[in-house]
């Protein structure tokens, strides 16, 4: 193409010409699309989500994060506690305070809700949970899982990126600097938001901190337009003849600024977002499929359907290549400070049975195998009674589960003592949870590392992380 920056026209365009002309949106990229993904990185770029080997031979390809904002409560839910039940609206004995305020610590709060052995291995659940009930051999059940902090934000941000600082990479960027990405037309991190809002701590949820914006989460919507300003529109000919002029330009720019990784992940995100107005345009329509997934997912069930719809789309995007989706819930539905018994109620009616949908239909057409999906929250709720009927932050004890990807089947990790207060048996810390992730996946947590400021920093920072064997197939 060394014709075009001989023609006059070359001379009197800028970029910013050239961007104005495209309406500063992604109308006019169309047959950009068209030109095939590259094997290989652009000269003068330096990070790229093209498909790399492991480090060893991974059990799971893919990820689908199921995050529960605001803390589920595990006694109410996961972890059957009849002791608390015998004991409640007794006072705590000593050692069994509210850390987040002592002043609000209660009396022993006993769950309502029944638990019942479900499947062959005879995992205990909810009844709040008969969709996840049905799945009780598909899963493995962590009871011992714990957290460093008690606040959202930074219990979040624990769970995320691995310190309760904020400004880091997410799991899912982490993943995706990695492995890259299977499908080059599709986001290699893709962050499903609920229509109604965002998430406790927003954008941070699936930010790439300080890693080039190229591993960050791309925010989309399971109703509506998924992602915004995507339709092309215009002439096609016209469009591509810019696109292509655009490319050149962009990397001619560049190569004289080589040391702004915010410029290079910016030309990535246009170039991206070109291909995807035809691939995403087929991808992110649920209207393709058929009366009997939507049926089985429920969206058209109310509340529960805006859920639905989320993790339909979530599979769609997985079995197009897409290597992380990160499913969320708007605001912190799970934060049950009052009326613990009808908030849990409500939000599990809403998440069950889309979660256990997943799992059908993953489970169906064989991606389970090799998609590890995770279904927790930040950190649990107080076995004691938070004024008359809530329960409190805790981090000293909480639950959560994985299906497919290279974990046992049926399994329960872990325990807490009698009042589900204390992980006692096997407690597994976020970086033994990360480190477990990233092992699933053919990544070594301590050799996966990016150099920042001076140091190599990893996932898992500076904790001693230990892979969670007992819970691998």
């Amino acid at each position: 193409m060394s014709h075009v920056r001989e023609t006059p026209i070359r001379k009197l365009l800028t970029r910013r010409d050239v961007f104005r002309s495209l309406n500063a949106s992604l109308a006019g990229m169309a047959l950009g699309s068209l030109l095939p993904a590259q094997a290989a990185a652009p000269a003068g770029v330096r990070f790229d989500v093209l498909p790399k080997q492991p480090h060893f031979p991974a059990k799971a390809k893919r990820v689908i994060l199921l995050f529960q904002n605001g803390g589920p409560s595990q006694m109410d839910l996961f972890d059957p506690k009849p002791e608390l039940a015998r004991r409640d609206g007794q006072k705590p004995g000593d050692g069994y305070i509210n850390t987040v305020d002592i002043k609000k610590t209660g009396t022993w709060m006993g769950s309502p809700f029944s638990f019942a052995k479900h499947g062959q291995c005879g995992m205990e659940l909810s009844e709040l949970l008969p969709g996840l009930a049905r799945h009780a051999d598909d899963i493995t059940m962590i009871r011992s899982m714990i957290s460093e902090h008690s606040n959202h934000e930074q219990a979040i941000w624990y769970f995320n990126t691995g310190l309760t600082t904020p400004g880091r990479p997410a799991m899912g960027s982490w993943v995706t600097y990695g492995l890259g990405t299977e499908n080059q037309n599709l986001p290699a991190f893709a962050a499903i938001l609920h229509p109604k809002g965002l998430p406790v701590d927003g954008a941070r949820n699936y930010s790439s901190g300080w890693m080039p914006p190229i591993y960050q989460g791309m925010a989309m919507r399971a109703e509506g337009t998924p992602v915004l300003n995507l339709k092309p529109t215009g002439p096609a000919e016209a469009a591509a003849a810019r696109f292509a002029l655009l490319q050149e330009m962009n990397r001619e720019h560049l190569a004289a600024h080589a040391d702004q990784l915010a410029l290079e992940a910016r030309i990535a995100s246009y170039e991206l977002a070109a291909r995807m107005q035809l691939a995403a345009s087929e991808a992110l329509d649920l209207a393709r499929e058929p009366k009997s997934m939507h049926e089985l997912y429920g969206t058209e069930d109310g509340e529960a359907g805006i859920h639905a719809r989320q993790l339909l789309l979530a599979r769609r995007l997985v079995e197009r290549g897409v290597r992380f989706v990160q499913v969320l819930l708007n605001g912190q539905p799970w934060d049950t400070h009052q009326k613990n018994n009808a908030g849990n109620r409500d939000i599990a009616r809403k998440t069950d049975g889309p979660a256990a949908a997943l799992l059908t239909d993953l489970k169906q057409r064989g991606l389970l195998e090799d998609t590890l999906v995770i279904w927790g929250g930040e950190f649990g709720r107080t076995p004691m009674a938070e004024g008359k009927d809530g329960r409190d932050h805790h981090k000293f004890a909480f639950s959560l589960w994985l299906a497919g990807g290279g974990v046992k089947r049926g399994h329960v990790h872990g325990a807490t003592d009698d009042f589900g207060f204390h992980a006692t048996e096997d407690r597994v810390t976020m970086a033994d949870f990360h480190a477990t992730v990233l092992h699933l996946l053919g990544l070594d947590h301590e050799r996966l590392r990016f150099h920042h400021d001076t140091r190599d920093e990893k996932l898992t920072d500076v904790r001693k992380a230990q892979v969670v064997r007992g819970i691998l197939a």
